[in-house]
């Protein structure tokens, strides 16, 4: 019997919302799959067209113009206003346009090298982004600790766990008084998947899940599916694109990719998020046109990561189907600016198309 990809994947098991449960970060079995009755949904994370410098409403024209379930607001800057009334005024658009939206934010940690005072203190800036969470309707506010730097603070990466952790505890009833979950991303190279579970478990399962981004896993030198088995089950919100990753003669290089353009497997991935997290959206944050190399070959590297063999060599598995390529450039004769735009805009249609045509993401037909 012949089946479309579309009609196998609107059909395929997958399991009810798992648990925020502790389990072996390594190695924990699958859930047991049920029926999925819709198809997962499909949106795009508002950093994927962050050139155009957009500001909530015509974000939501423009996702609505795609045709589009959910749009991750990440950056609380594009709103127009934080008070109440013009909170209301963007849901209410977004509402008329049957879109769902995502909210999120920048660093809670406040030994983070990339927190920024300019919300307050970090507990400020959570409170601030639990209420307006729950004026726009969303289910949670995206956060981050860091980046890869914090590895290299004093006490390390775990110390500024250890930090995140405080302020997480210290809002975490105004964050089940308002029924919303903090989701803390794995981003830009911060945590290990099992080091962000680790966060999350002692902040507290209940009230914190994860961000998922499938960017930022190889930045970890962790294969994005390898992660997804390990992060699935505490995912809440997403921020997904596709890796090229290839073998240089000091460790590997990785550039970040269009949905196809890499070397993931989105196939299997979607299979598995059907089973691990079928109740999360599916939200493209396209970052393409340049490269960075990571020498873990090379004596000291380890001294700031985590090192798992079994990990490891499941990305350099991956890296060995990879190839390398250039990075982006502006055309001669362009302007740099308006070019910029144009490549970030074909980036993510492209890559919406993709996750429609390919995997049978999405629960709106797009317009002819």
């Amino acid at each position: 019997m012949t089946v479309s990809r579309r009609e196998f994947l609107s059909t395929l098991a997958a399991g009810s919302a798992a648990s925020l449960m502790p389990h072996s970060a390594l190695s924990a079995p699958p859930p047991t799959p049920k029926p999925s009755m819709k198809p997962t949904a499909l949106g795009i994370d508002n950093f994927a067209v962050r050139a155009f410098g957009w500001k909530a409403h015509e974000l939501i024209q423009y996702a609505a113009g795609l045709q589009l379930d959910t749009l991750f607001l990440s950056d609380i800057d594009c709103l127009p206003s934080l008070d109440e009334g013009a909170l209301r005024e963007v849901k209410s658009e977004a509402d008329a346009a049957k879109l769902e939206l995502y909210v999120g934010s920048w660093s809670i940690c406040p030994t983070s090298l990339r927190f920024k005072p300019k919300w307050g203190t970090a507990e400020e800036h959570l409170r601030t982004g639990i209420r307006v969470s729950k004026a726009l309707g969303s289910p949670v506010f995206r956060v981050i600790l860091g980046a890869m730097e914090d590895r290299k603070t004093p006490g390390g990466i775990n110390a500024r766990i250890d930090d995140t952790v405080k302020v997480l505890k210290a809002c975490r009833k105004d964050a089940l008084d308002a029924g919303i979950k903090i989701a803390v991303e794995n981003h830009a190279g911060d945590m290990h998947s099992w080091e962000l579970i680790r966060l999350v478990e002692a902040a507290g399962s209940d009230f914190v899940g994860v961000n998922i981004d499938s960017g930022n896993a190889a930045w970890t030198l962790e294969d994005p599916t390898d992660l997804l088995e390990r992060l699935g089950p505490y995912t809440i919100c997403s921020s997904l694109r596709d890796d090229m990753i290839w073998s240089t003669p000091e460790g590997a290089a990785i550039q970040w990719t269009a949905m196809g353009d890499g070397v993931v497997d989105w196939n299997h991935y979607m299979d598995r998020w059907k089973v691990l997290c079928p109740q999360v959206p599916v939200q493209i944050e396209t970052i393409s046109g340049f490269t960075r190399e990571f020498a873990y070959k090379t004596e000291g590297f380890w001294e700031h990561y985590d090192k798992k063999p079994e990990v490891l060599a499941k990305f350099e598995a991956l890296a060995a189907k990879g190839h390398a390529l250039e990075n982006y450039k502006a055309p001669e004769g362009q302007d740099k600016k308006e070019a910029e735009k144009a490549y970030q805009k074909a980036q993510i249609e492209r890559s919406i198309q993709y996750c429609r045509n390919e995997l049978g993401l999405g629960r709106k037909q797009p317009k002819a």
